[in-house]
């Protein structure tokens, strides 16, 4: 039987519960400009994506503006297990998705500048596909085909209002609702295992089915603040908070195992079923970030993102009140999980003009680590981007980023001394519209 073999990649050692999340994990926000620059979008925030980045940068939208983002990505796993190197090699998934959509519309009351928006961001991706084979030989020896799939996302509908304190300091807050109603918020896991093998008496073909579905609601805000030209200098300096929140979570699971036994010169089969719907919830981080740019000239400016997210607060309570941490399944007391401390730095040059038209160029780099059991996993990337805008009517944007990771991953198996070296490409595109 195949009792100490995988089953889910969500369930770790002595069915602990986990939630895996194989995009990135951190609150990032979207738009091809802002990544292109590695992300480094806290203190420069003057477009419709404000609202998923800093909101305090909103009051700079000066007409009423309609933007749409697309992302592409091609993800690359090279699995090592180290214990069963059969299963060895590379798992690739490539996706496409809405990543943001968004309307914003700028007024003043009673001499007070504002900004009101209504924003769609998708921003987890749960997208992973496995295929790899088990063998292991001896006086008890078995071979087993894995086939696991994961598919799903987690988007929020947000609600952002931006007011302008003076001439240089604006603050702004924007509240998500994540609900499966509104933005579908679920994901779904399915495993099927095929294997045959002896236990040293008895020869036996078995045939395995796992399902987990998991539905996520709840609601946060994201607060920000931007203060252009601090002092009459060139410096611009912004900051947000996002923040903690418990959301709902229902997970519908299932499991059918269909075992045939040949002892010769009889044959039996055993069939096994379970299955089970709860509530539970789960408490997402506190995030929060300052950000740094720089004008150093009419075409150029620099930008420096220092953010945290605190992933040990990140906790599963099931509907029996156990309290787990989803990133490596112990009980909450046993884990140890750090924070995370993202780093982005970037530069958009604006110096190329042609017929009225503007092409800027930006370039990015960024460290963007995952949290894991004992220290986080290191993930670094560099990004590149471009567009044409002519300043009234539309912009158009594209950016490539490339984020990779070595040797990361181990919290996902580590009874197996898994590990695996990841590179992911994305390409994400733009589209503003202004109207007067």
């Amino acid at each position: 039987m195949f009792s100490h073999v995988l089953l889910n990649p969500a369930f770790c050692e002595n069915n602990m519960q986990r939630i895996e999340i194989p995009s990135s994990p951190n609150p990032v926000g979207s738009g091809a400009r802002a990544l292109g620059m590695g992300g480094a979008f806290i203190a420069i925030a003057d477009d419709a994506t404000a609202a998923s980045w800093n909101p305090g940068g909103l009051i700079w939208l000066d007409q009423l503006e309609i933007s749409v983002v697309g992302a592409a990505f091609h993800r690359i796993e090279d699995n090592s297990f180290r214990i069963y190197p059969d299963a060895d090699g590379n798992q690739t998934v490539s996706q496409f998705n809405l990543n943001y959509l968004s309307a914003a519309f700028p007024f003043s009351f009673k001499d007070f500048n504002m900004v009101v928006s209504l924003n769609y961001q998708h921003l987890y991706d749960f997208t992973r596909k496995w295929d790899f084979s088990l063998k292991e030989s001896g006086e008890e020896w078995y071979h087993q085909d894995v086939d696991y799939r994961s598919e799903g996302g987690l988007s929020a509908i947000g609600f952002a209002y931006c007011v302008q304190i003076n001439k240089r300091i604006s603050l702004g807050l924007t509240f998500n609702i994540w609900d499966d109603g509104i933005s579908k918020n679920e994901w779904e896991q399915n495993t099927y295992q095929w294997g045959q093998g002896t236990d040293g008496k008895d020869k036996f073909v078995e045939e395995i089915r796992t399902f987990d579905k998991y539905t996520f609601s709840g609601y946060n805000f994201n607060f920000g603040l931007l203060w252009k030209r601090v002092n009459d200098s060139n410096l611009t300096i912004g900051a947000v908070i996002k923040t903690p929140f418990e959301a709902d979570m229902e997970h519908e699971h299932s499991f059918h195992d269909i075992s045939q036994y040949y002892e010769l010169p009889s044959m039996f089969d055993q069939v096994s079923s379970d299955s089970f719907n709860e509530n539970a919830t789960l408490d997402m981080p506190l995030s929060y970030g300052i950000g740094f740019s720089y004008r150093f000239s009419d075409h150029f400016t620099a930008s420096l993102d220092i953010y945290r997210t605190e992933w040990g607060d990140f906790v599963l309570t099931d509907s029996n009140g156990r309290e787990t941490s989803p990133v490596s399944g112990k009980v909450i007391t046993e884990s140890d999980i750090d924070p995370t401390h993202q780093v982005r730095i970037g530069g958009e040059y604006l110096g190329f003009e042609a017929s009225g038209y503007v092409f800027p160029v930006c370039f990015g780099a960024f460290y963007d680590p995952a949290p894991a059991e004992g220290s986080p996993d290191d993930f670094f990337g560099i990004s590149i981007g471009s567009g044409i805008t002519d300043g009234k009517r539309f912009t158009f944007d594209v950016a490539y980023q490339y984020r990779f990771g070595n040797d990361v991953g181990g919290s996902i198996l580590k009874d197996w001394k898994f590990s695996q070296d990841v590179s992911e490409h994305t390409v994400y595109s733009s589209f503003i519209m202004y109207f007067k």
